[in-house]
């Protein structure tokens, strides 16, 4: 570890610095076996991701089960409550109880299935509808805050994909690139299949105020907020980096050379038979 290379390091010097000639030292002394350190920064961020996914895991169990029931039990009380209210201020109130209470469980199931996620279920997708669903959905979001969704799709193979878990990453990634312009703007999304034999490379970029790099290399990790740079806060982004990774692929993220961010997720496919 990096304390006992210090540790042998400084060995080293003192044992040099009690020697009249250097000469006489053998090399292997004053260097210190280094041969894994190459390799340390890495295995510690394996081991890293893997110490936090095992505690995102015990916390979405905990959660979903003493969280939920209490979410539960105000959720059905409001609407019970809301069934036999007419004053219009006190339904608005209650409807607002029932809402965030379906919020928080939402955001249970998300770390639920960051942490636990199901294995795909590979089927024949007709991928350019898939998208055109996709972008029909978020048209309504766009159009509220004045914000163009250009999608360049074109003509598609069917492929063999988990489309439900695909859609989810899809929209994810969109609805980012929405919050960030927050009004106004431009959100591109791009597919090409035939960049790379076998691989689908679905791009979603924005005309955003991009991201900090500090903030760039936890853009996937949970609960992370890039809130001042126009991102929010939740599972959109994890949740499609899980979705790649379940599916043997990969997303990327980068700013763009003319600003905003663009958002690559490349997922390997077999055409359907």
């Amino acid at each position: 570890n990096r304390w006992q290379l210090d540790h042998d390091f400084w060995a080293c010097l003192s044992l040099a610095a009690g020697a009249e000639d250097l000469g006489t030292i053998p090399l292997h002394q004053l260097v210190p076996d280094v041969s894994g350190a190459a390799s340390m920064p890495e295995d510690f961020q394996q081991q890293l991701h893997r110490e936090k996914m095992a505690s995102m895991k015990q916390l979405a169990y905990g959660a979903s089960h003493e969280i939920n029931n209490p979410l539960a039990n105000i959720a059905s009380r409001a609407q019970t409550l809301l069934m036999d209210e007419t004053d219009p201020e006190r339904r608005t109130r209650l409807a607002k109880i029932n809402e965030q209470a379906f919020r928080a469980h939402e955001m249970i199931a998300d770390m639920m299935l960051f942490a636990h996620p199901p294995q795909p279920v590979l089927a024949e997708s007709d991928l350019a509808a898939l998208m055109r669903t996709v972008i029909d959905e978020m048209e309504p979001l766009a159009q509220a805050q004045q914000t163009r969704l250009e999608s360049h799709i074109g003509d598609l193979p069917s492929i063999v994909v988990d489309s439900t878990q695909i859609a989810v990453a899809i929209k994810a990634l969109v609805q980012n690139a929405l919050e960030s312009l927050v009004r106004d703007g431009c959100v591109s999304v791009e597919v090409d299949s035939a960049a790379d034999a076998g691989t689908l490379e679905i791009s979603i970029s924005d005309d955003g105020p991009g991201v900090q790099p500090e903030i760039m290399k936890h853009i996937f990790d949970p609960f992370f907020s890039g809130r001042e740079a126009g991102r929010g806060l939740g599972f959109g982004l994890c949740k499609a980096w899980r979705i790649a990774e379940l599916h043997g692929g990969e997303i990327s993220a980068e700013n763009g050379s003319h600003g905003g961010v663009r958002f690559c997720l490349r997922i390997p496919y077999r055409n359907a038979a």
